[in-house]
């Protein structure tokens, strides 16, 4: 229905009609669909591999400490600062978030009317020159929440986007950190094996000498060289390791490999303990469980959509401005018209179009429910994996170490009985490949033992100290006292 105005009325009572009728309705209206819950997911009371652990209060605003500052080395500090501020991925991951924040702003412009202007002129035979100037409006009263239900799944967009950026950082600050101490730990390989090639090249030098005067046979120094040669190619090889660590490092701080540079140091890592009492917060803490959550109440705002569709769609439109035969005058009270009315569309027909998008849209919620879940179920599995790797990786450190150190005894001793001539030198080769097999695997246990720390704090959504939960105003959740 319209009216045209009196240009004599300063407000024409149909408008005002029509407005009240559509607050009303606007204000009466509700939000077709369902209302988003969030479905149950299995959550253990304890971890397998830590019995301390267990599921702790809710903390989504929890904030993400340093964590890599628990192996105090200042080099990787200056590099998650990099990281930071020059990873191009990371400027890829904010720049979506951005877009998803602005399409809730989007989305929000729907509830309020659209106003626009138009000027004209036109000239015909029968009226001649005639000029108008005006204002349209026109206003979708959302009366089945339509609308509300598309700011609903732009806002969980937008939170599923926050939480696609926080797991980016995560991602790179790992891959960083792992990067960083393999690097570190082909530096110490290629020490130890620079160190045993000057020890070979002395020990085969005394074989020739050994040789010459008569006491060793040709064969003793032939395996010499051999086993110097070999031990030279080893610490040639672990150079294309460490170069390409250093590639991707600098690759991850933004800069071009041929600009970046790490130089070798004195590498004396501290691994941090896993704390006895570790909280349980991992649904809170995870960003890609964060973010499937929040997929999957975007997902539930979409049915409400998709249901919506089968109402009809109530929109305000008017319009006001001048119109006249001279342009001199044009604004004034004479000229003034004014127009208002509310419409009614919708679909009496569409072959079941309107049943199929509630049917899509109730399939994509249940699919994002399935990916939801075992999203937590393989968090779970990261964290009992790595909790299981940082426990006997320090176990079989022990271990190692201990066989590295009757390696080098056993070396002393087959030395000691080959200058002594009770044994050939292929005994003292077999004991000292012996020892550098051991010293070495000792030097990649040691970086297994860092990726697997750094994995499962990654597997943690981050930092797992416990002033991170200072911010709730408790301690740690101890163990029998976590609620599901």
């Amino acid at each position: 229905m319209s009216a045209q105005g009196n240009p004599k009325s300063s407000e024409p009572p149909i408008a005002a009609d029509a407005t009240a009728l559509a607050l009303a309705l606007l204000l009466t209206g509700c939000a077709i669909g369902p209302n988003y819950a969030k479905p149950e997911a299995v959550v253990p009371e304890q971890w397998k591999e830590a019995g301390d652990w267990v599921v702790a209060k809710p903390s989504d605003a929890l904030p993400k400490a340093k964590w890599w500052e628990a192996f105090n080395d200042p080099v990787l500090n200056s590099l998650m600062a990099e990281v930071e501020v020059s990873n191009q991925n990371l400027k890829a991951a904010e720049a979506r978030y951005r877009q998803a924040k602005s399409s809730v702003q989007a989305a929000r412009s729907a509830l309020f009317p659209t106003i626009g202007g138009s000027a004209g002129a036109t000239r015909s035979r029968d009226a001649g020159r005639r000029y108008s100037i005006a204002l349209d409006a026109s206003w979708e009263i959302d009366v089945w929440g339509r609308i509300r239900r598309l700011v609903e799944a732009a806002r969980a967009g937008e939170e599923a986007s926050a939480a696609d950026l926080e797991g980016a950082r995560l991602s790179l600050q790992a891959e960083l950190a792992t990067d960083y101490f393999q690097l570190r730990v082909a530096d110490v390989q290629r020490d130890l094996l620079e160190d045993t090639v000057k020890a070979f090249q002395t020990s085969y030098n005394v074989t020739q000498n050994r040789y010459r005067a008569g006491v060793d046979a040709k064969v003793d120094v032939v395996q010499a060289e051999t086993q110097l040669l070999s031990t030279q190619a080893q610490a040639i090889d672990i150079r294309i390791t460490r170069a390409q660590l250093e590639h991707a490092i600098a690759v991850l701080t933004g800069r071009p490999p041929a600009l970046f540079t790490l130089d070798p140091v004195s590498f004396k890592v501290r691994i941090p303990e896993v704390p006895p009492l570790l909280p349980s917060t991992l649904l809170e803490r995870r960003p890609d469980i964060a973010g499937a959550e929040r997929r999957m109440a975007a997902a539930n705002a979409r049915i409400g959509v998709a249901q919506a569709a089968y109402f009809p769609a109530l929109s305000l439109n008017g319009s006001g401005g001048f119109a006249g035969n001279s342009i001199t005058n044009l604004i004034s009270a004479p000229n003034r018209f004014w127009s208002i009315g509310l419409g009614l569309a919708g679909t009496l027909l569409d072959f079941g179009g309107r049943s199929a998008n509630v049917a899509i849209s109730r399939a994509a919620y249940d699919e994002m429910v399935a990916n939801y879940r075992e999203t937590v179920l393989e968090a779970f599995q990261e964290v009992e994996n790595n909790l299981a790797a940082v426990h006997w990786l320090a176990e079989e450190g022990k271990v190692q170490q201990e066989a590295a150190r009757a390696a080098r005894e056993s070396v002393t001793l087959t030395v000691n009985q080959y200058k002594a001539g009770t044994v050939s030198y292929l005994n003292v080769v077999q004991v000292q490949a012996t020892q550098l097999s051991e010293e070495r695997n000792t030097v990649v246990l040691l970086g297994r033992r860092l990726a697997a720390t750094v994995a499962l704090i990654k597997a943690l959504g981050g930092d797992w100290s416990d002033s991170t939960l200072s911010p709730l105003g408790g301690s740690p959740t101890r163990r029998g006292s976590g609620t599901k």
